[in-house]
């Protein structure tokens, strides 16, 4: 299994577990910069030198040996769960990508074809029923997630648990998870603990929000995407993200986590 999903400096100097729709083209940018005094042009996914990636063959020895022998600072980045996946609706569904076409090909008409969802387009300026398109679009991740029909669940809307849990099990442990919603935060703790051959200085790194301007924007609070069953199918889905990362279940308005993560609960149960 080894650890997908990881991403270290050539330097060594960090680990990091990527988690899809939080802030990972950001922290990769912010990794590639501490090497090499400069940002990846481009799309940090698209990178296929100057940063260890699990998915390049040649990186799968030194990421394995440095994590299981804990070799350098590992860390991850947690998201609400609500404003996750919208977003990933938002982006994957909703949006048109980088490189100008609908994400995964058919995957959309198939959506609105056995889902009923509706999308827009460009063309008509993305017009349609956003809650009741978002609505279906859950039971569909739900049923990927559930049922892994139609299709295999997305790493865009599979749970973050899921993602983080992989690199423990396999041998690996975290020294930080930090949140989304208090980015600056959370990012300038990885790097005070580490010591990189560049000095990254936060204030100056620009957001890298790659899914930006490819789609609609949101029309409605949160809440209003989110009705009993909407919920019940959230909870169904993400439970174990609420309750490890502390967020709030309750009011689906509130993006911040409500407490603080204990590493070693996370490690626990995440860890079977």
């Amino acid at each position: 299994m080894g650890f997908p999903g990881t991403w270290m400096t050539e330097s060594e100097s960090v680990v990091y577990r990527v988690v899809p729709k939080c802030a990972c083209s950001s922290i990769g940018q912010i990794m590639y910069f501490s090497d090499h005094g400069h940002f990846f042009d481009g799309d940090i996914h698209d990178s296929k030198t100057g940063l260890h990636k699990w998915s390049q063959e040649e990186s799968q020895a030194p990421i394995a040996e440095n994590v299981t022998a804990h070799k350098s600072y590992a860390f991850t980045c947690v998201r609400n769960p609500y404003q996750r996946i919208l977003s990933s609706f938002f982006d994957k569904i909703a949006g048109i990508q980088r490189n100008g076409r609908r994400y995964r090909g058919n995957l959309v008409p198939q959506l609105a074809q056995k889902y009923g969802i509706e999308v827009g387009s460009p063309e008509n300026g993305f017009e349609f029923d956003q809650i009741a398109s978002f609505r279906r679009f859950l039971l569909f991740a739900r049923d990927t997630i559930r049922w892994r029909r139609p299709m295999e669940p997305d790493i865009h809307w599979s749970a973050m648990s899921g993602h983080i849990s992989t690199f423990i099990v396999n041998g690996g442990r975290y020294d930080s998870i930090f949140f989304t919603e208090k980015f600056n935060e959370g990012m300038q703790t990885v790097l005070d603990a580490i010591e990189t051959p560049v000095k990254v200085d936060l204030a100056q790194v620009p957001r890298f929000n790659e899914s930006e301007g490819h789609g609609p924007k949101r029309a409605h609070e949160v809440s209003a995407y989110f009705d009993d069953l909407s919920r019940h199918l959230i909870w169904e889905i993400y439970k174990k993200d609420f309750q490890l990362f502390r967020y709030d279940f309750d009011d689906p308005d509130n993006k911040m986590p409500v407490g603080e993560i204990d590493l070693d609960e996370v490690h626990a149960k995440l860890g079977d």
